[in-house]
């Protein structure tokens, strides 16, 4: 597989290794009730800070758990001014990333330190997403071909999915050669085995073209029905309703029992379907379309069906199911994206009275969360979150479904409050005057900031409080997110898989796994594994009585 060479790379393959671990300090909450400081345990975040820091705090809680990942990168055109100023173990990259990357950089440096600044955040967002889960990139083509190649080496070649092109403006005529109107959007899958098809909304024109077959197509393939196969299809009469099936020759087969009526009253007649693979297919969806009372007709004369209202009834039952079949379903996306330019954010944003540039619209997030086919209640992340486009989407989805999809928000700039989060408390408020006044939609999150690293040098940094820091060890331990266990001994983090877990830690104080110290485990377990300061036990005692001993801080593992 070619992979793609750059100055710096060397230095930051593995950068996202070094990065070192801080926890999550949450600020204040935000919900109907406004903003306070008491926690309303909201699962929505909106992290300040650099994205590859923040990236390393979410990995305890939420590696593997992320099932959609929306990021809006710098395009680098050379007309931003961007800076990451990664901490690289090394002066001259770490000067180099320091620098305002912008025009200065047109001797193609800017190339490299745009891929020295996205490698390591790509490669924590890979850790972050589900097994079932996809990224959308949005780029530009300055970074593109770049921005391919590097993905391919990160997630994999063949869990690509596609290179969607998004019609960013119509009309204008700026450029020497061409009229710049496609951005893109770089899609992988974690697994692509294990990916959802992507399905899309049918648009009107869509569901015209289907009626269309239906109509034109449909009814002139296959054989048509005998009057004994429909006969045996017939569905029994429901109290005060009759079905009929009306056969090839113009006749009813009337169910047992029942005597052709002199004038039919108000029930379902369905006229005759025309294949044997048609009818087999379409009986369960129609039987239970039926039975729930959804599909009503009536015949007033010989000249055809009618519908509920009185108008004429073009469409037999075939028609109807297989049409709404198709609605449900969902038609497979082109990745040509049209409809959603970036005129609309702009609009969008006036409306909430921001001044931000460059933000994506609501829609096109929308388009691509819907498309995905995720679960109602998924997490979304955005580490380059701008101006929080990506959170107010998932809040219009879940207002308008009912879902509980959780929004990660990651913004490093100063304007992550002033901006990014009063978007999304206006959302939830509501906003805008008279006409142009829109409705609240609810919800809630909760404002974070980086707090200081859990270790400093070799040793645990004593600023951490201590259950940041049992959460942090029992992930790397287990895996799996961390929740105080019940009981009386503080020292107890929980049992994982038969094993027992306990960190004996109490700051500016050194503590001994002796043998006072077992007398207090109470809990059962087909294992241990206990941290402490130091052990006064022999490692043969130890392994007798099925005892693991990590010594804080060296025997805890780094992410």
């Amino acid at each position: 597989m070619p992979t793609l060479e750059w100055i710096g790379k060397s230095k930051v393959i593995n950068h996202h290794q070094e990065v070192p671990f801080r926890v999550l300090e949450r600020q204040y909450s935000y919900d109907e009730q406004g903003q306070h400081e008491e926690d309303n345990g909201s699962e929505n975040m909106i992290i300040r800070g650099d994205n590859l820091e923040a990236l390393k705090a979410l990995l305890p809680r939420y590696e593997g758990r992320i099932k959609c990942i929306y990021i809006d990168p710098p395009y680098n055109t050379g007309e931003e001014g961007w800076v990451y100023n990664d901490n690289v173990n090394d002066p001259k990259i770490k000067k180099w990333l320091g620098a305002v990357v912008g025009k200065e950089g047109e001797d193609l440096t800017r190339h490299d330190k745009w891929l020295c600044m996205m490698y390591p955040r790509l490669k924590l967002l890979q850790k972050l997403l589900a097994d079932d889960g996809v990224i959308f990139i949005n780029i530009g083509e300055d970074e593109h071909a770049n921005l391919k190649l590097v993905c391919d080496e990160i997630f994999g070649v063949r869990n690509y999915v596609t290179d969607f092109g998004r019609q960013m403006k119509s009309g204008g005529a700026k450029g020497h050669y061409y009229t710049p109107s496609l951005d893109y959007v770089l899609t992988y899958a974690k697994n692509i085995d294990l990916l959802p098809y992507f399905r899309a909304i049918m648009t009107q024109q869509q569901i015209d073209v289907f009626y269309k077959f239906t109509q034109e197509e449909g009814p002139r393939k296959g054989e048509k029905y005998g009057e004994e196969r429909l006969f045996k299809s017939s569905l029994e009469a429901r109290a005060n309703q009759r079905y009929y099936i009306q056969c090839p020759d113009g006749t009813f087969a009337i169910p047992p029992g029942e005597t052709t009526p002199n004038e039919l009253k108000e029930g379902l007649i369905v006229t005759p379907l025309k294949t044997d693979k048609v009818w087999k297919w379409i009986y369960p969806r129609y039987k239970q379309e039926l039975d729930a009372g959804n599909i009503i007709f009536k015949r007033t004369n010989t000249s055809g069906l009618v519908d509920e209202h009185g108008n004429q009834c073009k469409w037999n039952i075939y028609n109807k199911l297989w049409l709404n079949e198709q609605q449900e379903k969902g038609v497979v996306p082109s990745n040509l994206i049209t409809g959603y330019e970036n005129r609309q954010s702009a609009a969008e944003l006036k409306k909430l009275n921001l001044d931000f540039n460059y933000a994506k619209p609501i829609r096109l997030i929308e388009y691509l969360l819907t498309i995905s086919q995720m679960e109602k209640d998924a997490i979304v992340l955005d580490s380059f979150a701008g101006s929080g486009t990506t959170a107010h989407a998932v809040i219009n989805m879940n207002k308008a479904d009912g879902g509980h999809r959780k929004f990660i928000l990651v913004e490093m700039m100063d304007y992550a409050d002033s901006i990014t989060a009063e978007r999304i408390k206006r959302v939830i408020r509501g906003y805008g005057e008279g006409k142009n006044a829109v409705e609240g939609t609810g919800g809630n999150f909760s404002f974070y900031d980086l707090g200081e690293p859990l270790l400093v040098g070799d040793c645990l940094n004593e600023a951490v409080a201590t259950e940041k820091i049992r959460e942090y060890i029992w992930f790397m331990e287990t895996k799996t997110s961390y929740t105080p266990p019940a009981g009386d001994n503080p020292y107890y983090l929980g049992k994982h898989n038969s094993t027992g877990y306990y960190f004996y830690y109490e700051p500016q104080c050194v503590t001994v796994l002796d043998y006072a110290f077992l007398a207090t485990i109470k809990e059962k377990a087909d294992g241990t594994v206990i941290y402490a300061d130091r052990c006064s036990i022999g490692e043969d005692k130890l392994a007798q009585m099925g005892i693991t001993f990590k010594k804080i801080p060296r025997d805890i593992s780094r992410l």
